[in-house]
């Protein structure tokens, strides 16, 4: 996943941050300009890959304090931060790994040799810096590095391991 200068400036101060509170930083995105941004911070337990109330709360206050000193957004902005859903973007390669046997949708920046650039399918995981997916054509393997996003699909396996703390 690819961030502005600015988001990847937000994602460096903030995840010292959240990691002393014994959270993962998933995601940073700023939407907006000016006195209408918002910059939404996506963190989770670890352990339970999600996020409680509490804890975002927690979280949040945090990171206003350390944007409150650094000021890394010119004008006002809302800060959102929240637990990166059932159906989250996939972001690093271990999320690739994490949700080995759940079907996702992805989306490249360059289009394979057969001019395909969205799919859909099973993730297999990782192997030499290729996510392996499962399609209703066949296998493919899509470089980690021509990935422009990658998503979760929400299906009733997904709903289920989540509610089991994605214990399978």
């Amino acid at each position: 996943m690819r961030y502005s200068p600015l988001e990847q400036k937000i994602y460096d101060l903030v995840e010292p941050v959240v990691a002393d509170l014994g959270f993962s930083l998933h995601h940073v995105k700023i939407t907006g300009e000016g006195s209408a941004s918002n910059v939404q911070i996506m963190a989770e337990d670890p352990a339970m890959k999600n996020l409680l109330v509490d804890d975002a709360a927690k979280i949040s206050r945090a990171i206003s304090a350390v944007m409150d000193v650094e000021d890394p957004i010119n004008g006002a902005y809302r800060l959102e931060v929240s637990s990166p859903g059932i159906d989250r973007l996939l972001i690093s390669q271990q999320d690739f790994e994490d949700f080995k046997g759940f079907e996702a949708k992805l989306e490249t920046a360059l289009p394979a040799e057969n001019g395909q650039k969205r799919f859909r399918g099973v993730l297999n995981g990782m192997n030499d810096e290729k996510i392996l997916v499962t399609t209703d054509t066949g296998d493919v393997e899509i470089p980690y590095s021509d990935l422009a996003k990658a998503k979760l699909v929400l299906t009733d396996e997904l709903i289920k391991a989540t509610a089991n703390n994605f214990r399978r």
